[in-house]
């Protein structure tokens, strides 16, 4: 019990840390916890059917509080993504009624096919930078109708971390300026994460529209961009992008 409470403390501390250094920088942020689960090739079925097993069981004894949304990387990697709120948040065990009104034993039959569906999943932080991103229309992360999406990653040390995010400000600036039609939102790597990183995210319709919209995009800015993008490499230790999907069939929301 003692090692719960040091570890709840740790991640507060951590997380409010963080939280000050956003604000100091003039962002303002929301923060979410990332589970992150490595299905083997061969169970995704077992994987998927499993989680909507659970998700038949949250609605059916009306799980409250626990709401999340998730995605698939291709490749095998499915994302649990839930916002955090305030620090309270941490003292919650949202899955305790659903335990008890479903008995220990069902509830602990269900994590144990999560169980047999992968041998590595971790949990961490991001933060999403409100004053960083580019959604004119207002900003969300609920793309209705464009569940496809392009991650970015930024992989930043330490010393420049600093002049890649003012490069980053002066690109979102560059696309304000352009009218771009492509809008991105940009996250800050937290708690729980390897390396430090800005992580760049691209809603689109499908891989089609994406690319038309990214040519469209390049042309718009043209060399004043392109110059932009080059300057920022600079700062940038190492840059990888994946693709996948948001999946609202394996989400959960209790309202």
């Amino acid at each position: 019990m003692e090692t719960v409470k040091f570890i709840a403390l740790f991640v507060a501390i951590v997380l409010l840390n963080t939280n000050e250094l956003l604000a100091q920088n003039g962002s303002t942020t929301q923060a979410f916890w990332i589970h992150e689960d490595q299905v083997k090739p061969a169970m995704l079925k077992e994987y998927e059917a499993v989680t909507k097993d659970f998700i038949k069981a949250c609605k059916e004894h009306n799980l409250k509080d626990a709401d999340w949304t998730t995605a698939r990387i291709d490749g095998g990697t499915y994302l649990t993504i839930a916002p955090i709120n305030s620090m309270a948040d941490f003292d919650k065990n949202p899955m305790a009624p659903l335990a008890e009104k479903m008995g220990e034993e069902n509830f602990r039959a269900i994590f144990s096919r999560f169980d047999k569906c992968y041998d590595t999943h971790r949990n961490y932080m991001v933060h999403l930078i409100n004053d960083m991103s580019y959604m004119p229309n207002g900003l969300t992360t609920n793309t209705e109708g464009e569940d496809y999406r392009k991650w970015h990653f930024f992989h930043v040390t330490p010393q420049n971390v600093t002049n890649l995010r003012n490069k980053m400000k002066e690109i979102k600036s560059l696309y304000e300026t352009k009218g771009a039609t492509q809008h991105f939102r940009i996250y800050r790597n937290g708690f729980g994460s390897t390396g430090d990183y800005y992580l760049v995210v691209i809603s689109a319709k499908d891989a089609q529209s994406y690319a038309k919209t990214s040519e469209e995009t390049d042309k718009l800015l043209g060399e004043e961009g392109e110059k932009l993008f080059d300057d920022l490499m600079q700062y940038v230790h190492k840059y990888e992008s994946k693709t996948g999907s948001m999946r609202p069939d394996l989400a959960y929301n209790s309202n």
